[in-house]
């Protein structure tokens, strides 16, 4: 229903101004925060928004990423932007408070907030370790809620201004084996789907979308954690299914950071990025309960040899 209307044709219907009207369809002048800016989807929109004429903050945790991050901006932009760069751990909330004052001392301002910053763990439920869930949730999830809940005052007082958080396809589709990733991500759009709520009755010229990307070519692998208790029940080796995990970024950082922008543009609730993607958003709508049967039986097809002959006693999917 709502998609095939304008917003103006939802107000007239529901009574309700809603944000869905484009704030910020030109990216030339403002000035946008990214975290997770030393590599990956990160290092691509800094990229691509400088190439607009957008003022850049930029954090990361690798020092070594955020110079080369800054060093590519100034070698493939012609419009004179202002690039500053912070070290940064997402997961302090402090920290990250310090950060976006300095960014509005620095900027004079700020309209945009990219928190992309994100890693991956690989266990079991039962097996992971409780610091390795406080270290996912701290980044993936707290990481995000402390980014939008300092920049969210600066946003409102830009008078045009955009929060963006990125979930994950997982996000949407749960997998064995990724239960504390799929925990922040699902958190992390829960969470961007309220903002985006209260955003749209508080008609305060601040808006929020939620990214949901499939296999992203970036460094996440290389910072993923894999338990050893994995072994021999989802993957072979931990080399085998780094080598394996990458075989699954289809999609370019470049064209995920096209995507991401066209979707603030177009000031979108939610942007897919890659046909994997979409194909499990997909899955996840017609089968919301059922997928995840072809998913235990897709695992069974894949697990090592040794697991393997486990689990074949009861091979066939229950839906």
């Amino acid at each position: 229903f709502f998609k095939q209307k304008t917003a103006y044709e939802v107000e007239a219907v529901t009574g309700v101004q809603s944000c869905a009207l484009p704030i910020l369809k030109s990216f030339n002048g403002r000035v946008a925060a990214i975290t997770g800016a030393a590599s990956g989807m990160g290092r691509a929109l800094a990229l691509a928004l400088a190439r607009e004429g957008c003022h850049l903050a930029l954090a990361d945790k690798n020092s070594q990423g955020l110079e080369q991050t800054l060093a590519l901006i100034k070698t493939s932009t012609l419009s004179p932007v202002l690039v500053t760069t912070q070290v940064l751990d997402v997961s302090d909330r402090q920290a990250m408070e310090a950060w976006a004052a300095r960014c509005v001392a620095d900027h004079g301002k700020v309209n945009l907030i990219f928190n992309n910053a994100g890693v991956a763990l690989s266990s079991t439920v039962e097996g992971v370790d409780y610091s390795d869930l406080e270290w996912i949730v701290g980044i993936n999830f707290w990481g995000v809620v402390h980014g939008t809940k300092a920049f969210l005052p600066y946003l409102k007082a830009s008078g045009a201004g955009h929060v963006i958080n990125t979930s994950s396809v997982f996000g949407l589709f749960a997998q064995p084996g990724m239960s504390g990733y799929n925990a922040t991500k699902f958190a992390v759009r829960g969470f961007t789907e309220a903002l985006r709520q209260e955003l749209d009755l508080q008609r305060c010229g601040v808006s929020a979308t939620c990214v949901h990307p499939g296999g992203i070519r970036t460094d996440i692998c290389r910072s993923s954690r894999i338990d050893a208790n994995m072994t021999g029940f989802l993957i072979h080796s931990e080399q085998q299914a780094r080598a394996d995990f990458e075989k699954l970024f289809i999609t370019d950082a470049d064209q995920a950071a096209k995507v991401i922008l066209q979707g603030v543009r177009k000031n979108k609730r939610r942007v897919l990025i890659g046909r994997d993607a979409y194909f499990l958003d997909l899955l996840a709508r017609c089968l919301p309960a059922a997928y995840q049967a072809l998913v235990v039986f897709a695992s069974k097809r894949m697990a090592p040899k040794q697991r393997k002959q486990v689990l074949e006693t009861n091979d066939e999917p229950r839906l």
